[in-house]
């Protein structure tokens, strides 16, 4: 646990008891302030009560006047489509707000002056990949021998970690809602992968969203910037954070090649190569990678490596972290092979961004997809849907989001179960039956992990395969 500082004394609401919600209210404890908490939900509120907190109504009058600060959970919205009750409150009667992550990078640092080499923090952000590059940077590191702790969207709750030894690395994942309220952001390193439509309702549109994975880069000053500049976004903040071409603070990251003398990683073609100064300093085949597959990984890859090398890592450590990396579960996650048919569960590819470039990664799909469907259409889906043989829609929206695929053939299939049978009636030798929804789950499952076991599950009943 990282104790909270600086609210010794002080009483400290806590709104929201999830994983992370509790670990806060823990963590503040442990610091020695006073805490009370809410949640809607009155099992939460028992939960938290049977460890001794003090439940208090938030939303009742006079309920903040003696609070120093309310920590909120980063799925409570503070700001659109509408501030959550309990947090207008807050703010009406001054009080400021924070979350989890604003409460672990003002405590982390604390007494670290007695260390010869202080731990550091690597923070990666971005609509695409995060989750990947997080557990890939945290993997290589282990694998090379330095104490590592995966945390914040992944992994353990961030106040619920150990106290790093000396030479430690934390490695956070950050969503949009968690960088958007941290009042402290200040990692050593801080990685952008890549940004697409997202979330766009709790920002208010994509200059919001933007703006919330800006400020991983604007509040703290980080030491080192790993940048993914294949879109715009990237550019333009790869560009306010270098004092030039050759500033070798940014580390600029692509899936095309980059030339000039400052820092790159890029991959073309399934090749990683980094280039300082003008010259090549190292380079790795992905092509036979099998936890890495596809362009989208490759640039996971690249993320990966120049944060790495930030710390200290040199080419061939990193390159044999990258080969014995066996991917996360619903990320491109190969689950079975069967008749020359190879079966891969990407349940998270929740968005048109990341489903296109799953297909992608792929020459020839059977293509499980459907669901909630997100603002901006399946336009944007086009140049993969030449590597589809055929679409298997499931979800309450099945029929309008076949539709949406032009020139594709789609059989409505409504369940899982069904899309699944059907695709494995159909597949052929080398072609790959792919659950890349391109869109929420929220219709059919609790979450992405719920409906991607549900395809594992119905993969394995379809091939006759015992758990």
């Amino acid at each position: 646990m990282i104790p909270v500082q600086g609210f010794d004394g002080a009483t400290v609401a806590v709104l929201g008891l999830g994983r992370s919600g509790l670990a806060a209210a823990r963590a503040l404890r442990a610091g020695g302030a006073d805490v009370v908490i809410w949640d809607d939900t009155p099992s939460a509120r028992e939960r938290a009560e049977a460890e001794g907190f003090e439940a208090r109504n938030l939303t009742g009058d006079g309920a903040f006047d003696d609070v120093a600060c309310l920590v909120t959970s980063p799925g409570i919205p503070h700001l659109y489509p509408a501030p959550n009750p309990v947090i207008s409150s807050a703010l009406q009667a001054g009080v400021a707000v924070d979350n989890d992550i604003g409460l672990f990078f003002r405590s982390f640092s604390v007494n670290f002056d007695e260390y010869g080499r202080p731990p550091r923090v690597v923070a990666v952000t971005g609509s695409n990949g995060k989750s990947t590059t997080s557990a890939l940077i945290d993997h290589i590191l282990s694998q090379a021998g330095r104490q590592s702790q995966l945390a914040g969207n992944i992994g353990r709750g961030v106040l619920d970690i150990d106290p790093p030894a000396e030479g430690g690395v934390v490695v956070l994942e950050l969503s949009s809602y968690q960088t958007e309220l941290a009042r402290s952001l200040t990692p050593d390193v801080a990685v952008f992968t890549n940004l697409s439509p997202d979330h766009l309702d709790r920002h208010a549109g994509m200059g919001g969203y933007f703006a919330a994975k800006r400020r991983l880069f604007a509040e703290g000053g980080p030491d080192r910037c790993v940048i993914g500049v294949d879109e715009v976004e990237g550019q333009f903040l790869a560009g306010q954070l270098s004092e030039g071409r050759g500033d070798d603070r940014v580390i600029r990251i692509a899936t095309t090649k980059l030339t000039g003398p400052g820092w790159y990683v890029f991959a073309r073609k399934g090749f990683l190569a980094e280039w300082r100064k003008g010259r090549q300093v190292g380079s790795v085949d992905l092509r036979d990678v099998a936890g890495l597959p596809g362009a989208h990984n490759h640039q996971n890859a690249c993320a990966a490596w120049a944060a790495c090398r930030s710390l200290g890592l040199g080419p061939r450590e990193i390159e044999a972290g990258l080969r014995s990396y066996g991917g996360l579960p619903h990320r491109s996650q190969r689950i079975a092979e069967a008749k020359g048919v190879i079966f891969v569960n990407d349940s998270k590819a929740t968005n048109v961004d990341s489903a296109l470039k799953a297909l992608l990664a792929f020459d020839r799909v059977r293509w499980v997809c459907g669901g909630l469907m997100k603002e901006g259409g399946l336009d944007a889906l086009t140049p993969g849907l030449e590597r589809v043989a055929k679409a298997y829609v499931i979800g309450r929206e099945a029929e309008g989001f076949a539709l949406g695929l032009s020139g594709v053939d789609a059989e409505i299939c409504g369940s899982m179960e069904v899309a699944v049978q059907r695709a494995v009636s159909d597949a052929q030798p080398g072609e790959v039956v792919l659950l890349a929804p391109a869109a929420a789950s929220f219709d059919q499952y609790d979450n992405f992990e719920r409906r991607g076991e549900d395809f594992i599950a119905c993969v394995q009943k379809a091939l006759g395969v015992s758990e």
